[in-house]
């Protein structure tokens, strides 16, 4: 491997991160758009459509999400202990959520053009 060969990588995969952190936020508004979902429900469903993901990730985002007003939480009795945080959609995140799909849409059809 070149020189070159090593930055394009390197370049190619810091390109990749942004594109998902953006991805990662959209798709864990999907998952919280139809009900409330606790944190390791969230995961799950994310492993399930193949986005590797774990809870040093997922926790500072649902924060953000949550202090940005996409997301707001209740908290559950558990039957295996503590009360836990669900998180679900706020209108305003389903308002973010609608049109970052339509803008996935066209991005999409974009790139089946080129």
């Amino acid at each position: 491997m070149t020189e070159q060969d090593i930055s394009s990588e390197k370049y190619a995969e810091n390109l990749a991160i942004q594109l998902r952190k953006g991805f990662l936020a959209y798709c864990v508004l999907k998952v919280c758009s139809n009900e409330a979902v606790y944190t390791s429900d969230i995961i799950a469903k994310l492993h399930q459509a193949e986005l590797v993901v774990v809870e040093g990730t997922i926790y500072p985002l649902l924060s953000r999400l949550q202090k940005d007003g996409l997301l707001q939480h209740e908290w559950q009795e558990s039957e295996q202990g503590p009360p836990r945080k669900y998180y679900q959609l706020t209108p305003f995140g389903h308002e973010v959520m609608e049109g970052v799909s339509r803008k996935i849409t066209t991005l999409n059809t974009t790139l089946k053009k080129l």
